[in-house]
């Protein structure tokens, strides 16, 4: 197996593919537009209609989007079917979030306050958005998905730019795709992240986070204790 690489030009409002070959070199060999004045973010991948080819989910933050292709295998995909988020949409991430075996898509609205989160149908195609708060001017930048506290639901932890916090959502009830209201965790004044991961950094069986900070030019380790 050969590994390709996707990459956002928010310049040339389109998505590059560089396929991968045996001698370890990248051609860039495909751009896929998404829109004009578009400015792509962010894109994550995964198989959203079952046929066992990666597709690809992109944000749009200046058309207020989500834009998804579908991939036929052959290095070739459909044109863009976009799904509209909130306000300036900064970042993606995928999970099945009502346990159906499908994937689903959650958005950060940076503009909005909130995360959009779009239930997919298993065909490639998607529910309309359903939003959860961040809290007041937290102009949310980034979104990760784990299960933060060992119930098998997949959780959604949130970098807060504006609020200088982290926000983790828990997902509760049956898997049908509710969250509880955001916890926040304070990353410091002044640090503005922009980027969350999700990892056990310990070796101890918890997720921790990594966050990235505009502001101090830093990453900041938060080590899960409970």
């Amino acid at each position: 197996m050969r590994l390709d690489i996707v990459v956002t030009n928010p310049r040339n409002n389109n998505i590059a593919l560089l396929f991968g070959y045996a001698n370890e070199a990248f051609v860039k060999e495909r751009t896929l537009s998404t829109g004009n004045g578009s400015r792509p973010q962010s894109f994550a991948i995964g198989d959203f209609n079952n046929d066992d080819h990666m597709d690809i989910a992109v944000v749009n933050s200046r058309t207020n989007n989500v834009g998804i292709f579908l991939g036929y295998g052959n290095n070739s995909f459909t044109n863009q079917l976009a799904y509209t988020t909130g306000a300036a949409p900064k970042s993606v991430a995928l999970g099945d979030f009502n346990n159906d075996s499908n994937l689903d898509i959650v958005v950060a609205n940076s503009k909005d306050d909130n995360i959009g989160i779009f239930l997919g149908y298993g065909n490639g195609s998607f529910a309309n958005q359903m939003t959860y708060s961040t809290g007041s001017y937290s102009e949310p930048y980034s979104v990760a998905v784990g299960d933060f506290n060992n119930d098998t639901l997949l959780d959604i932890i949130v970098a807060n730019h504006g609020s200088n916090s982290v926000c983790v959502l828990l997902e509760y009830g049956n898997g049908n795709g509710n969250f509880s209201n955001p916890k926040f965790f304070s990353v410091g004044h002044g640090r503005l992240p922009f980027s969350v991961v999700v990892g056990d950094f310990n070796s101890d069986k918890k997720l921790d986070l990594v966050i990235a900070n505009e502001g101090t030019d830093n990453l900041k380790l938060l080590l899960q204790t409970c």
